[in-house]
């Protein structure tokens, strides 16, 4: 008897889908019917699993997605852990500023972590660096400035099931956070491959591991963010205190350029609103705009 079972797809290996049900960790394969619909499964789908008493299980259906996001993509990211480094790249508001329009484009929270605070540990640059986050914090991000904070919290907030991944700037060092994660992770998925005489690294592109109540994606995200897709007249809604502010402006689709009685450009003005913040909005509009992404950001 033919039964189907509900679950999160947390690994692609060799065109093998490990999905984790209630009943664990089932391995199958994918119907021809994606292909014929030119759907491809990714992990983080919740998916549709065939079960019969002869083993053999097959990928059904996959349920709607509410994003998908990264490279290698990941889908149904619920927040993002997005690492920008004090030093060595060193800090850029504008580059923080680029990630979180781009996510909040993508409709995905994020949690910043200041990463290598402990190289400029007591030094006016790292204050400098902390008063500006602080902004970030009022507007409604979480913020983590050291990492022992950032381990000994982060389980508690991941919710049930929800999927995290990594982003952020080359060399800020995610990598050495996901190392750091995995290692003092409850690592089902990885005895799971063991057990399939698989290395845990062999010919897939991203897994999900157990973390908290949910799952932080085994892959260390992107650097790069394209921005020139969004549309010009949206951008506004992707910076939170833009959207929660411009219902004070004259105009209901203000752009915050020249227009008159402009909410926004006054609390620039009174400094309530981060002027450099304001600048990269200009910024990032006009790329927009120019259709591509400036040569210095690629």
């Amino acid at each position: 008897m033919l039964e189907k079972i509900e679950g999160t797809i947390i690994s692609v290996i060799s065109g093998y889908y490990d999905v984790k049900t209630n009943k664990g960790v089932i391995r199958s394969r994918a119907r021809g019917v994606f292909r014929n619909r030119k759907q491809k499964p990714l992990v983080g789908d919740r998916a549709v699993v065939q079960l019969d008493d002869q083993g053999m299980n097959y990928l059904v259906e996959i349920l709607p997605r509410k994003n998908e996001v990264g490279r290698p993509a990941v889908a149904n990211v619920d927040q993002v852990l997005l690492v920008i480094s004090a030093v060595e790249p060193d800090f850029s508001l504008e580059l923080l500023d680029r990630y979180l329009t781009f996510f909040a484009w993508k409709n995905v929270g994020v949690t910043i972590y200041l990463s290598k605070s402990d190289i400029i540990a007591g030094t006016e640059r790292l204050k400098e660096i902390k008063k500006k986050l602080v902004y970030y914090e009022k507007i409604g991000y979480r913020v983590f400035f050291d990492s022992d904070t950032l381990e000994k919290e982060l389980p508690d907030l991941i919710q049930e099931n929800a999927i995290w991944t990594l982003a952020g700037q080359s060399g800020a060092g995610k990598s050495t956070l996901l190392n750091k994660l995995e290692k003092d992770a409850n690592q089902a998925t990885d005895k799971i491959s063991q057990a399939l005489n698989r290395g845990k690294h062999t010919t897939r592109q991203v897994q999900l591991f157990t973390y908290g109540k949910g799952f932080i994606a085994d892959t260390p995200g992107f650097s790069a963010v394209d921005l020139y897709k969004i549309k010009v007249d949206d951008l506004g809604q992707y910076f939170y205190e833009f959207k929660k502010n411009s219902v004070n402006c004259k105009f209901r689709r203000c752009q915050h350029i020249k227009e008159p009685g402009c909410e926004i450009k006054k609390m620039v003005e009174d400094k309530e609103i981060l002027p450099r913040r304001y600048e990269d909005y200009l910024k990032i509009r006009q790329e927009i705009l120019d259709n591509k992404m400036p040569e210095y950001m690629k």
